[in-house]
């Protein structure tokens, strides 16, 4: 019999843990993983613009960037995205353009040799345009940051229409554009730089790309958010500003407005994150997290927070009309369609705590109405759910995805009785999103997520992450009986590794990560470990799983009772699949699981 003693005193350690973690304003904000692929193109962008206005006024910061890029050369050579992710041939070339930018490419001589021997060995330009394939959403920013530096010839670099962005943004998805919607400001400053640097031979398109270039640049001023950064990210934005100012436009309100943002988003040992932070994200997954062992979170004092985020006007940078929740509270996000469930489930579960006022309720009320409305208008025509645009297109992150399209069913359907909404458009909309999941599901019962990902899986792939979230939509909707979902379960009972845990790999207990559970070294991620076992607590079979149960859960429960728990593992895809981690990732998943296993373990022994 599982030791439910050990399992509760796990539980209210790492919930009041999760507790502390808030900030003064009662929400999380959490901690992105540091970023070589973004010190790299901020130290690049910084240089540029330095050039341009031959200067020394961002020095420090370049200095900082450089120094820290040295000291956190992999190696083989290479750079990886964190300092816990393999070596990959983009972050590396990224790397040495950022060396060339800054002037420093006599003085590490040596280290720039060593990159350039590991991008040799991966293929060079064809094993990066091999990486990416028809996307050219990173490829081309790439090489065009290269061609800026010096390091490679503009004639590798392939030409963006830029000229497009003029075009009204309804119908973008209907020009099959070679970059994904959420890579506009790239295309516009990056097509600019090869126009500037390396014009078309053919007269015509020469003039008709002239003639866009001041209509472009209102469109990126226009999707430009407060803060000054696209998308609160650091690369997007550095590409932006450095071909900018590479072009002769360093003093544009654009690369002035996105310096800004650089120099507030650096790191204190100098570095750069991917994003400003994932606030709106991890505080609904907190919320969440603390409601799964059935308890109403009274202490909780996020609510008008949450409600704030709620985008309330057509959005500049997608035209997605209100109603959808960003990543974060701060100008830059843009709805999308995982944040917005996240956001639908957390205000259904506040809505039930007794400290909220009717006043409040009324709120949650109107939100939710406006929330699921917008779900339901972004379904794609193949039935699943995007994350940012219906009907982009096939390329990476604009297509239906199987962790977006569950979390979407799930976001609905909890308000489908409590919204003033059509339930023949509410039912129709459920039924194609789980015959989209049905379609998804490969061969062995496994889905595969869009944003998350395990770099020691073949493809980079991570289907226990996919299959757990999939899995909670077919036991919220009452159908975790059907041949659906048990193919699923049984697939990740049978994905558990022989320690039991779940997922992991060479990065996981190994050189990058250094985890230990009870002195010994582990194979699995906390975060995959503790999904999967709150996957398998939604089978309905009374005692179904029990052995794989039992091993995952004393697997988590030692995490947390050796603070090992706490350790984040590289599971997270940013845009054009960048690997990221977040420190409250494995405590919020691991509270999710440990009170879902609590509740019902006292439910099964009550009865």
């Amino acid at each position: 019999m599982f030791d439910i003693a050990r399992l509760e005193n796990a539980y209210q350690k790492a919930r009041q843990n999760l507790l502390q973690e808030r900030i003064e304003q009662g929400h999380w904000v959490g901690q992105l993983s540091t970023s070589a692929l973004s010190t790299a193109t901020a130290v690049s962008a910084l240089s540029a613009v330095q050039r341009a206005e031959n200067n020394r006024l961002h020095q420090s910061l370049i200095d900082g960037g450089v120094a820290w890029l040295r000291n956190h050369q992999n190696d083989d050579g290479g750079w990886g995205d964190t300092k816990k992710s393999y070596s990959n041939i983009s972050t590396t070339l990224l790397a040495i353009a950022a060396f060339h930018f800054a002037g420093v490419e006599k003085s590490l001589a040596d280290c720039i040799a060593k990159a350039e021997k590991y991008v040799e060995q991966e293929g060079g330009i064809p094993g990066l345009r091999k990486r990416y394939g028809k996307d050219k959403t990173f490829a081309v920013p790439i090489l065009a940051n290269c061609a800026m530096a010096g390091t490679q010839s503009w004639k590798e670099v392939s030409a963006l229409p830029f000229e497009a962005a003029s075009v009204p943004q309804k119908f973008y998805h209907w020009m099959q554009l070679p970059v994904v919607s959420y890579a506009i400001p790239a295309l516009v400053a990056i097509g600019q730089a090869k126009y500037f640097h390396d014009p078309p031979w053919n007269p015509v398109s020469r003039v008709m790309r002239w003639l866009s270039i001041g209509r472009t640049l209102n469109v990126l001023q226009r999707m430009q958010p407060a803060s000054g950064g696209f998308l609160e990210a650091i690369p997007l934005t550095s590409f932006v500003v450095m071909g900018l100012s590479t072009t002769g436009r360093s003093g544009h309100e654009v690369v002035r407005k996105g310096i800004g943002f650089i120099q507030d988003s650096v790191l204190d040992d100098g570095s750069w994150p991917i994003d400003t932070n994932l606030a709106t994200w991890t505080t609904t997954l907190s919320v969440n997290a603390l409601s799964a062992g059935g308890r109403s979170p009274e202490e909780l004092e996020c609510l008008d927070w949450i409600l704030s985020c709620q985008n309330q006007r057509v959005h500049p940078f997608t035209n997605s009309p209100p109603g959808g929740w960003g990543w974060t509270d701060l100008s830059g996000a843009v709805p999308d369609a995982d944040d917005t469930p996240g956001a639908l489930i957390a205000l259904h579960h506040l809505m039930h705590a007794a400290s909220t006022s009717d006043e409040q309720k009324k709120k949650i009320q109107q939100a939710a109405q406006l929330g699921v409305d917008w779900l339901l208008k972004l379904q794609n025509r193949d039935r699943g759910w995007p994350t940012f645009c219906r009907g982009w297109g096939k390329l990476p992150f604009d297509r239906s995805g199987a962790d977006i399209t569950a979390h979407c069913l799930r976001g609905i359907h909890i308000w489908r009785e409590h919204v003033e909404l059509p339930e023949a458009r509410i039912s129709n909309a459920i039924e194609k999103g789980l015959h989209y999941l049905e379609s998804q599901q490969n061969e062995d019962g496994s889905w595969l997520p869009l944003w998350f990902g395990n770099q020691d899986n073949e493809g980079e792939e991570n289907p226990v992450y996919g299959t757990a979230k999939v899995l909670a939509a077919y036991h919220d909707l009452g159908l975790a009986e059907t041949s659906v979902a048990q193919k699923g379960f049984h697939w990740l009972a049978s994905a558990q590794n022989s320690d039991g845990s779940w997922g992991g790999g060479a990065a996981c207990g190994g050189k990058l990560l250094s985890a230990s559970v009870d002195g010994a070294k582990c194979t699995g991620s906390v975060e995959e470990t503790a999904l999967a076992v709150e996957a398998l607590l939604f089978s309905r079979e009374k005692g179904e799983f029990q052995g794989e149960l039992e091993s995952g859960l004393n697997w988590l429960v030692k995490a947390v009772e050796t603070d090992s728990y706490r350790i984040d593992s590289p599971i997270g895809f940013y845009f054009a699949k960048l690997w990221y981690h977040e420190r409250l990732y494995p405590q919020v998943f691991a509270v999710g699981a440990l009170g879902r296993a609590l509740s019902k373990f006292q439910g099964q022994k009550a009865t």
